[in-house]
């Protein structure tokens, strides 16, 4: 109900309303057609069982970000410094100051179709997260409704990522430092992710049966460098070593690796574990000089995926062999198929002109001329 009220500044309109846990709800206007239209449209919210108690939707997304962070205890410490990087650089200069309920889909829209111009990767990705949180909003009753409704511009369409040939990655090899060539070799045959490659120890190498385990992940988040788990339980895994880099392997531990089984397999240069910016300066060099400036490190590990794809792998083969939980993101590797495809079919042809032709047994009859006879 309203009720009128007289003030030193003048008359107020105080709208009560009692809110679905029983307490009362007291909001004041100045004016008594804008304090009707407020009950109306509350009265109405709460008919539908949509009614959102207008002080929650009042909190800045920057407060309610923070907090959406800190009870997200399940992440994984580089997905924590992504999230907080997007939310530092590019949601909350926009966003960050905003009321929960004022932030529209149309300002959403305009947000994202700006990031998008400059960077398609980072809108996607910056969507989805706060897309997340705002949607952790509506369940916890700060929205009504959640105002990230653009189309597919959660949808990440990343470029096609270059590969390298195997004399490329044998030349890349060659182009790094003794102590770091096994890294390049092992990202691209055994198909590891960089964090995967320098989170490998001693204990991890059974060169007896041929086979490294995958068990832990380095990666360099605020702080320092830190050990978790891999990126998902598909990355737990053992994998065969190609028979032709054993050798490379069994010399990179007699050479560099300490003999106490927990010795990091990839060293910096004062023997401890490598850094990433370590490595990736060393890589930086290393694809200059062979003419491969495009490629990424983890270019490698996808290079290795192709050549297993174009080898016959099948997708589950693809996703236990990469560390893969789903086959949408193993099948990005078979697009080599179709160029092998391309191969086999001419290569077939070639066999077929190899052979000499044979009349068929059941050859058809010549039946030139059958028409004038009948005549």
């Amino acid at each position: 109900m309203i009720k009128s009220r007289q003030t030193k500044s003048g008359i107020r309109y105080d709208v009560r309303l009692r809110a679905p846990d029983g307490r009362e709800r007291c909001l004041t206007f100045r004016s008594s057609k804008v304090a009707s239209r407020y009950e109306r449209e509350q009265l109405s919210a709460l008919d539908r069982g949509t009614w959102i108690d207008p002080r929650l939707a009042t909190i800045k997304f920057e407060d309610f970000s923070k907090q959406w962070m800190e009870e997200r205890h399940n992440l994984r410490p580089t997905t924590v410094g992504l999230y907080e990087s997007l939310l530092r650089l590019h949601v909350c200069p926009t966003f960050g100051s905003l009321p929960l309920a004022k932030i529209t889909p149309s300002t959403v829209r305009t947000w994202h179709a700006e990031l998008h111009g400059s960077k398609p990767i980072t809108a996607s990705k910056a969507y989805r997260l706060m897309r997340e949180v705002l949607g952790t909003a509506v369940n916890d009753g700060f929205l009504a409704k959640n105002p990230c409704a653009v189309k597919g511009a959660g949808k990440e369409d990343s470029p096609e990522r270059p590969t390298a040939s195997v004399a490329e990655v044998a030349a890349l090899a060659d182009a790094l430092p003794d102590h770091l060539r096994i890294g390049v070799t092992l990202a691209a045959w055994c198909q590891l992710r960089r964090g995967e490659l320098l989170g490998l120890e001693r204990r991890d190498v059974d060169l007896l049966h041929g086979t490294i385990k995958v068990e832990r992940s380095a990666n360099h988040v605020k702080g320092g460098l830190v050990l978790g788990d891999p990126k998902s339980e598909a990355g737990f895994r053992t994998l065969t070593v190609p028979p032709h880099v054993l050798p490379e392997l069994t010399n990179h531990l007699d050479a560099y690796v300490a003999a106490d089984p927990r010795s990091p397999l990839m060293i910096g240069v004062k023997g401890g574990r490598l850094r990433p910016h370590s490595l990736q300066q060393a890589w930086g060099k290393a694809r200059n000089s062979v003419g491969r400036p495009d490629l990424h490190f983890h270019d490698l590990r996808h290079s290795g995926a192709t050549w297993l794809a174009i080898s016959g792998a099948t997708t589950k083969e693809l996703m236990a062999r990469v560390g893969q939980s789903s086959p949408q993101a193993a099948l990005r590797y078979q697009h080599a198929v179709q160029e092998r495809d391309v191969a086999l079919a001419t290569a077939l042809s070639k066999l077929a002109i190899a052979e000499p032709e044979e009349p068929s047994v059941h050859a058809p009859r010549d039946i030139r001329g059958m028409d004038a006879e009948a005549g």
